[in-house]
């Protein structure tokens, strides 16, 4: 017992945490962080204008690609240059895609909210090919869940599905609200809650068996919770409505995880004069922020790195 006391003396000198048997280890906490200093509208930047209906957006290997409502076309966008050129059409509307290297070029995986149904467009500019095209009602956010699966929110059906690259669904999650955009951190999934502003994003883990653990509140208090985006800084952003107008916030997951965070303990990225929904978060590997009100040709961008 005197080596026990010793032992447990010398973690508590040392600073280092103290795992208690039967009790869960404390998700970590980021102590060493210095304080955002909020953006306003003055601080963004139009990069282009000339996409009509904009929607969701993705960024890879320098380029931004975007769904336009309006024409029905995927526009890909020079990050460095602006210039726009159109890159297929035949996707009628998607709030959130994924994008993702592949052997011979990559892939764009797009959840058509409008057609219910899941596609992938290629490097290769073919016209958007069907994967899955059944139980899938209002797709809205997407992310991978292994080499095989995608985890697909429907915004309608107030769930998750899992999606095979074949187009096998499976009931995944439900008992959600108006679920929206998704962001996943290895086994961490976090998936915002449109409809609620008491439930706005919430976190689960995903099972050795693939399924999906218990649903527990991240932050609250936040009205119509739209996009997250977990940064290279490893910030959780997301966009949301302050009465009519749109903000971007983020926290630490890992401040939230254990007892939940609320609308006060979030900090404001940007503070936008933009009318709610804002649309297509995306944040580039050097900090670089792109945004636009939904269905608006204005698409912003501003650096978020602070000295």
């Amino acid at each position: 017992m005197r080596f026990s006391l010793w032992a447990l003396s010398a973690l508590v000198a040392l600073g280092l945490p103290i795992l208690v048997l039967g009790q869960q280890a404390a998700p970590p906490v980021q102590t060493d962080r210095t304080p955002f200093v909020s953006l306003t509208q003055a601080d963004l930047s139009v990069m282009v204008a000339n996409v009509q209906r904009p929607n969701g957006m993705s960024f890879l290997n320098g380029k931004l690609y975007t769904i336009c409502n309006g024409d029905w076309t995927i526009y890909e966008i020079d990050a460095e240059t602006a210039a726009t050129v159109t890159f297929v059409n035949g996707a009628r509307n998607a709030h959130q895609m994924y994008s993702e290297e592949t052997e011979t070029g990559f892939n764009l995986w797009i959840p058509d909210f409008d057609l219910n149904r899941l596609s992938v467009v290629t490097n290769r500019r073919n016209a958007p090919a069907p994967i899955a095209t059944t139980d899938l009602d209002g797709p809205w956010g997407i992310v991978p869940l292994d080499e095989e699966h995608f985890l697909v929110s429907n915004l309608k059906g107030d769930n998750i599905v899992k999606v095979s690259r074949e187009g096998e669904v499976e009931a995944f999650l439900g008992e959600l609200r108006s679920p929206a955009g998704l962001a996943i951190d290895d086994k961490t999934v976090y998936v915002a809650n449109n409809g609620s502003a008491r439930r706005a994003i919430e976190w689960f883990t995903v099972t050795d068996k693939g399924a999906a653990g218990e649903v527990l509140p991240l932050v609250s208090g936040l009205q119509n919770v739209s996009n997250l985006v977990l940064g290279p800084d490893d910030y959780l952003y997301f966009t949301y409505a302050l009465g009519t107008r749109g903000v971007v916030g983020r926290v630490w997951p890992g401040d939230c995880q254990e007892e939940g965070c609320t609308n006060e303990q979030v900090e404001i990225v940007v503070y936008t004069e933009m009318e709610a929904p804002l649309a297509g978060l995306t944040i580039s590997p050097d900090m670089t922020m792109f945004l636009h009100t939904i269905y608006r040709p204005e698409i912003y961008q501003v650096d978020l790195e602070q000295e």
